[in-house]
């Protein structure tokens, strides 16, 4: 047998267990075994390259998360050098040096009073953590009735039982039993037909009055917490309106309600800085979530940063109590080969000047961006720094705004010509990585941009 022979038997075997054995994430199970999803061999920087030895690329940024590229070297050092030295230690009994350097370094770029930290093993676990510590906070403190949790429409904290509760991307609810009966969802940041008109002013006005409005009919005293991205990754790039964070941390605050500030996707440069909350939004929430850019997608790892103000409230009952734990942890939590990875990309970040980079890069990216709203395809463009999303339209007279036919021929067909985008429902996000040049920005667009041309002349009239 020839080689091509057997890399093909190979690809072929590959595929086969692919779509076999492995559930994929939001798997549609009435078509599993028969999907054909690229095979990634390998990557390096922007780029992955398939079983065919393709380039491509990527245009998600893994899953948001490819903050310094692909293939580092310094990374595959830095966390193969800890594996020798010490490649996991129990968080439970012991700690170990890169742990604990690892915090430090996080905490070193923290806002305001967030002076501790609890790590976890992704944003999922990070955002249920953090829950789970404002449900221990306010019984420890002995007021039981704050049970009430508020959240955004279309918001994605993740896929535990928890954090899965208090998300409300479009997704099948009725295929799963969650808790809801003391979450509530605010209406959607986005405007509706009545609204477009309405000067940024306006419309703020109206959201802030819906979020008074909610806290009143539900009760302050009964409200534990209001927990929100600074933007609605997964639901679209849901960006807010100017101050809108900043005053629903004000109303929180004059009510005693704690504030998550879940910055999975916005931490770690993905803004241009550290953290989103107060450098860009002008917020200091009570806790904040981190993960994926924390360690650029290399291992997993996420973590919950905690006011200090809460510690030292816990302190002070604690003496009144003789236990006071906060049972929760993970066997991965302060990994060391993660912590290692950690403080490795943070220094990446820092020696390379990669925020200045993406304040630079980001104008440009936004810029080029605009060019896709002459399509007949494309309802309206949004995004900040470097991320966007591109909302469709299928202008067919038996057509909704969703066609996943359609667009799934548009992402085969940005696929072809080398570069891999996710779409969901009606819409496709961009968040390459942060080390994206200027060059590699136009190449993305271009190819982005002839495929909607090619699809929109096949569909199209």
């Amino acid at each position: 047998m020839s080689y091509s022979m057997k890399a093909i038997k190979k690809i072929d075997t590959l595929r086969h267990f692919d779509n076999q054995l492995w559930i994929h994430p939001w798997e549609d199970i009435s078509h599993l075994g028969n999907a054909n999803r690229p095979i990634i061999q390998k990557a390096k920087g922007i780029y992955l390259y398939d079983e065919n030895g393709k380039k491509i690329i990527d245009g998600p940024g893994g899953m948001w998360c490819t903050q310094i590229g692909y293939g580092h070297t310094e990374m595959a050092k830095a966390m193969a050098q800890q594996i020798k030295k010490l490649c996991y230690s129990s968080p439970f009994f012991n700690t170990s040096e890169i742990a604990a350097l690892a915090a430090s370094k996080i905490i070193n770029v923290a806002p305001n009073d967030l002076k501790h930290i609890y790590f976890t093993s992704d944003g999922s676990s990070a955002n249920d953590s953090a829950l789970r510590f404002v449900q221990f906070y306010f019984n420890s403190l002995g007021l039981h009735q704050k049970k009430h949790i508020i959240a955004q429409c279309h918001s994605y904290h993740g896929s535990t039982h928890l954090s899965a509760s208090v998300s409300s991307k479009d997704k099948h609810d009725e295929l799963f039993d969650i808790t809801s009966n003391k979450i509530h969802f605010l209406p959607s940041l986005l405007r509706d037909e009545t609204q477009i008109n309405l000067s940024e002013d306006e419309f703020l006005k109206i959201k802030i009055q819906e979020f008074k409005d909610m806290i009143a009919n539900i009760g302050p005293e009964k409200i534990a917490v209001f927990i929100a991205e600074p933007i609605q990754a997964s639901g679209g790039i849901i960006i807010p309106p100017q101050n809108y964070l900043k005053e629903c941390s004000k109303i929180c605050k004059q009510h005693s309600i704690l504030y998550i500030s879940d910055e999975v996707v916005t931490g770690f440069g993905r803004m241009g800085h550290w953290f989103a909350s107060k450098e860009v939004f002008g917020i200091e929430p009570d806790l904040i979530t981190c993960a994926k850019g924390l360690s650029s997608g290399y291992v997993p790892i996420g973590a919950v940063l905690i006011s200090d103000k809460l510690i030292q409230n816990l302190k002070k009952y604690s003496i009144l109590q003789n236990d006071l734990i906060f049972s929760a942890g993970f066997t991965y939590s302060g990994h060391p080969v993660s912590c290692a990875a950690v403080i490795k990309n943070m220094d990446i970040m820092e020696s390379t000047h990669l925020f200045e980079h993406v304040q630079e890069v980001s104008r440009y990216f936004q810029a080029q961006l605009k060019q896709f709203n002459d399509l007949k395809m494309v309802k309206n463009t949004r995004g900040m720094a470097l991320l966007a999303c591109l909302e469709c339209e299928i202008p067919l007279e038996d057509q909704s705004n969703i066609n996943p036919k359609i667009l799934n021929t548009l992402t085969q067909e940005c696929l072809d010509n080398g570069l891999l985008v996710r779409h969901f429902f009606n819409k496709i996000v961009l968040s390459p990585p942060l080390i994206i040049t200027k060059n590699q920005i136009d190449k993305l667009f271009d190819i982005l941009y002839q495929s909607f041309k090619k699809i929109e002349k096949a569909y199209f009239r």
